[in-house]
């Protein structure tokens, strides 16, 4: 059986990513991941996935969550939170 991969993979760009994070974050660490925003992401070209992590306000100490999931066929290949 065939299927259908888009020309540009299932995970396009990083508003794709950071969705794709979002849905998974979500249900592990709760509403509170919205405190990390903006989510940041970025492409490895050499290693074809995308990098997403959250931010944290200036001077605030803490963790951030981080995801990595492949470009291709959104895989999820490392999710994890900084302390």
């Amino acid at each position: 059986m065939n299927t259908y991969v888009p020309n540009e993979g299932f995970v396009p760009n990083e508003e794709t990513a950071i969705k794709i994070a979002e849905a998974v974050w979500l249900p592990i660490y709760g509403e509170s991941i919205n405190n990390k925003k903006p989510f940041i992401a970025e492409y490895n070209e050499a290693e074809e996935f995308w990098e997403v992590y959250g931010t944290l306000p200036e001077n605030m100490i803490g963790g951030v969550p981080e995801i990595k999931i492949r470009k291709n066929d959104g895989k999820i290949l490392h999710v994890t939170h900084g302390r």
